[in-house]
């Protein structure tokens, strides 16, 4: 298999889960958000991991992979 043929599956799969983990980061903002009540003292622990899988995600999406 050439080079670039693989560079185009790592860049295909970097964008793939960097999309996934930015809709996982966002049902967790969301949720942490609409049901504070419920988590109550972990409200904040809950943000913090929604706001890392969404950066994550997000800095998966953007970043090019090296030539």
């Amino acid at each position: 298999m050439s080079e670039e043929g693989v560079t185009f599956w790592v860049s295909l799969a970097e964008k793939f889960f960097g999309l996934l983990l930015t809709i996982i980061g966002a049902l967790f903002l969301y949720f942490t958000v609409t049901s504070t009540t419920a988590l109550g003292v972990f409200t904040s622990f809950f943000g913090f991991l929604g706001i890392v899988l969404l950066a994550v995600g997000l800095f998966l999406l953007l970043v090019r992979p090296p030539e």
